[in-house]
């Protein structure tokens, strides 16, 4: 792959990771309000990936966390680089993407790695864990150099 190739990959990673920061945001405050009272990081951290954490010093744990939901985030931005040009040029498909990996993890991920969350209804967790999923597809469906044909 030319330099020239990798640049949407690397600007969707980029655009990835400030959506995943933007949902942080939105989650705090979904947590403020009562409708969120765990991260699905903080989850599969929490029932399935302590052994990740055994060397982070205890006040150290959020920011990894939250480091790992980052890095999962440039993970989907730069995989919706690779969503053909004419997909991306419509505006609605950030959001619709974001939705995507949404369903994705409630119905897919969320079941396979055995997770509580699973097993409990809390319909008020789910609007605000989509919205925010929502967030996230349009901060890296924006991307204008995305939208280009290279």
């Amino acid at each position: 792959m030319r330099p020239e190739g990798k640049a949407p990959l690397v600007q969707g990673a980029a655009r990835g990771v400030v959506g995943a920061m933007a949902m942080s945001g939105l989650r705090t405050l979904s947590a403020a309000v009562g409708a969120l009272s765990e991260t699905p990081p903080e989850a599969i951290v929490r029932e399935r990936g302590r052994g990740l954490l055994r060397a982070v010093p205890k006040r150290g744990e959020r920011g990894v966390i939250e480091l790992l939901h980052w890095a999962y985030g440039a993970v989907g931005g730069a995989a919706y680089a690779l969503v053909p040009s004419r997909l991306r040029d419509h505006a609605w498909v950030g959001p619709l993407y974001g939705a995507l990996l949404w369903g994705m993890f409630e119905a897919g991920m969320a079941p396979l790695l055995g997770l509580r969350r699973t097993h409990q209804p809390r319909p008020a967790e789910r609007v605000a864990l989509l919205v925010d999923h929502l967030l996230y597809g349009w901060v890296v469906g924006a991307a204008s150099p995305l939208r280009r044909d290279s």
